[in-house]
């Protein structure tokens, strides 16, 4: 049986409709980004793991303006086809998420692990905007109880979500591993060999 590896995508969320159309209307769009074909390492992690492993990637709901309790209804879907020692990845909202979900929701099955890549606490943008659809609880011993083992990845250099933030999980989850970078942004590169390496050592199964 293959390893599965649920991957949950990032997005940005927002206070207000309002603050969502303020964003929308200052962002600046780099048309020549428009032309390019890129994957990110989200793509490439199927074929990068390999054929021992099954690589779901459902694509959450509204993405630029998300709301958690749709993800939640969206990411609860997937469970009946999901098998014990499951592993999640998130990246950033989606780090969140998880942190989130398995805080409050008891999973039904055993979860192997999970690896949050650059995921907000409590702010993005510098500490300019709080992520409120998405607050975690005070409490993350649920998640730290069920969520397998758990490791942290985050970059000095982030300048979506600041560094400070990988700070406040290790705080709030004793146990987790962290892992520091210095040159990788938020993590839009096209392959992510550290998370591979990690994945396939967590799982047991060979590449």
């Amino acid at each position: 049986m293959k390893q599965q590896v649920v991957v949950i995508h990032g997005g940005d969320a927002f206070a207000t409709y309002e603050e969502y159309i303020s964003y929308l209307k200052d962002f600046e769009l780099d048309f020549e980004s428009l032309k390019k074909t890129t994957r990110s390492w989200k793509k490439n992690l199927s074929s990068d793991l390999g054929d021992n492993f099954e690589v779901i990637s459902p694509r959450m709901p509204n993405g630029y303006n998300a709301k958690y309790l749709e993800w939640k209804i969206w990411f609860e879907k997937l469970i009946p086809y999901l098998e014990p020692g499951i592993i999640f990845v998130g990246h950033s909202l989606g780090g969140i998420f998880l942190a989130k979900y398995l805080s409050e929701e008891n999973f039904p099955k055993q979860i192997k692990g999970c690896f949050l890549v650059a995921p907000p606490f409590n702010e993005d943008e510098n500490g300019t905007r709080k992520i409120v659809e998405f607050t975690l609880p005070a409490s993350l011993k649920k998640f730290e109880e069920q969520g397998g083992s758990i490791t942290i990845y985050h970059s000095k250099d982030d300048p979506i979500v600041p560094f400070g933030e990988l700070l406040k999980y290790k705080k709030e989850i004793p146990s987790a591993r962290t892992v520091e970078f210095h040159n990788q942004e938020h993590f839009f590169g096209e392959h992510f060999p550290e998370l591979v390496t990690d994945i396939t050592s967590l799982s047991g199964v060979a590449k």
